[in-house]
């Protein structure tokens, strides 16, 4: 059984640009906003999941029920078990690997990012 790893965190309600100790961020003039790749990111996330939650209810189903001295009273029934039980193991590394991959590419991809519309400017041109 994998853990699953940090999933991206979707922008709050409430939840403004980062505040850096000298006050607002680097560049006053500057406007930000939530980036739209990690958006994405999180998007792909939520889509991914439940799917591949879905897979491992009904693969964990049918092994259970393959399993059971009922659903078969012939020795093939045992090479049916193992078929599932690979199955199984395979999407299990399947999902650690799709939601390693967006999990670490949303630990690279900034929560904000500047942008230059509606900034205020001095001198308008």
């Amino acid at each position: 059984m994998y853990v699953d790893p940090p999933a991206p965190r979707a922008k709050g309600r409430y939840e403004a640009p980062p505040i850096t100790s000298t006050g607002p961020l680097e560049d006053p003039q500057r406007a930000w906003r939530f980036n739209p790749d990690y958006e994405r990111l999180v998007t792909a996330w939520e889509t991914v999941k439940p799917q591949l939650d879905d897979l491992r209810v009904v693969l964990d189903k049918a092994f259970a029920l393959a399993k059971s001295p009922q659903t078969w009273d012939a020795p093939v029934g045992e090479r049916y078990v193992e078929d599932i039980r690979e199955w199984r193991n395979r999407l299990a590394l399947y999902r650690q690997a799709v939601l390693t991959s967006i999990s670490d590419e949303a630990a690279d991809t900034p929560r904000w990012v500047q942008t230059t519309a509606n900034a205020p400017h001095a001198y308008p041109s």
